[in-house]
């Protein structure tokens, strides 16, 4: 019986370029309309991205530098969005944890691209109280307390049978032990400095509105004519060039 041979596979360079973005209807975002202030707008898009069906809404990515001032990345989920910023929480003791020790200050990326929006987010870091921090880990599920249980984050581990046997008898613990302490689980908040919205049109004429957060006096509003400042919510908007 004769076989077929597999077809072979496409340069990466081709396949790369084969993709398509963003092949649907994209919603419109007229920035006169947007709040005075980032939150109620993130809110917003959030809520959309869910009714959408974008998977996994509340991932980003969280940039921060280390000692020497180099920058790290990595994909994390959203805790909460309130006035006092954006939540997430890691240990104290991972890699992420040591950077914003050192250089408290970060960055947030969202990206949605069934609505072609993503939301960029700069500013100071802030951890939260051990209390808080425990009520963290507790709302979450029994894999997130076994996870949290599960060696060093970001240390070497000798082997992948070395993991599964930590992993495993983390998962007993937490079941039970439902209320077991992760002494450096920190919960963190990301006050924005910096917010800015960016909705895709597929014309590629972008709109990116950002929001700056004002400490005294006034600025033009360039997003809606008028002028804004702290009597109108601190936050400063401007429209960029795409």
């Amino acid at each position: 019986m004769a076989t077929m041979n597999a077809p072979a596979p496409r340069p990466f360079s081709a396949l790369l370029h084969a993709q398509r973005v963003w092949d649907t209807e994209l919603p419109d975002f007229d920035p006169a309309t947007a709040p005075p202030a980032p939150l109620p707008l993130f809110h917003a898009w959030f809520a959309d991205a869910v009714a959408a069906g974008q998977p996994e809404p509340h991932a980003m990515t969280l940039a921060t530098a280390d000692a020497d001032g180099l920058p790290d990345v990595r994909t994390l989920l959203l805790h909460g969005a309130d006035e006092r910023g954006f939540h997430f929480a890691s240990h104290a003791t991972s890699a992420k944890g040591h950077q914003l020790a050192d250089r408290p200050y970060a960055a947030l990326g969202f990206y949605w691209p069934s609505l072609g929006r993503q939301v960029r987010v700069r500013g100071p870091v802030t951890r939260c109280t051990p209390a808080e921090s425990h009520a963290d880990l507790h709302a979450r599920s029994t894999g997130a307390l076994a996870a949290a249980l599960t060696g060093a984050q970001s240390g070497v581990v000798e082997s992948v049978a070395a993991l599964h046997r930590a992993a495993d008898a983390a998962w007993e613990r937490a079941q039970a032990e439902p209320d077991a302490e992760a002494p450096t689980w920190t919960r963190y908040v990301v006050e924005p400095a910096e917010a800015e919205f960016f909705q895709g049109d597929a014309r590629r004429r972008h709109i990116r509105l950002r929001y700056r957060r004002t400490v005294a006096g006034t600025a033009p509003d360039t997003a809606s004519g008028s002028r804004t400042g702290p009597q109108a919510g601190g936050w400063t908007r401007e429209l960029l060039w795409p």
